[in-house]
């Protein structure tokens, strides 16, 4: 697990982070149960433009992307079994943020700020 900051209209919030590497970034947050489901990071070596599907999760979520120097390029709420979700540009970080009880007060901050 990761500690982040992350740093939304001049204010920030810490956040406990599931560092995603290999084949689990194809899976994501897929097939989870919405209460166990953790918050996740998907780091990339270089800046990306991909985009992020909700096929299979069966649960909200909020999607984070971070360019290079953890600057939040978009924030969206991504409801279960969208398809093309990204932001309008490279990325470099992604953060997937389950909404259910454990990060109500992250998505709080994030989506009402």
């Amino acid at each position: 697990m990761k500690r982040i900051k992350i740093f939304h209209k001049k204010k920030f919030i810490e956040i406990e982070l599931k560092e995603i590497n290999g084949w689990e970034k194809a899976i994501g947050l897929m097939f989870c149960r919405r209460e166990k489901a953790k918050a996740l990071l998907f780091a990339f070596k270089k800046p990306v433009k991909l985009t992020i599907h909700s096929w299979f999760v069966f649960f909200p979520f909020v999607g984070i992307w971070l360019d290079k120097d953890n600057k939040i390029i978009s924030i969206r709420r991504v409801s279960s079994f969208k398809n093309n979700v990204s932001p309008n540009g490279r990325f470099s970080k992604l953060i997937e943020i389950p909404i259910n009880k454990k990060y109500l007060n992250v998505v709080k901050f994030l989506v009402e700020n």
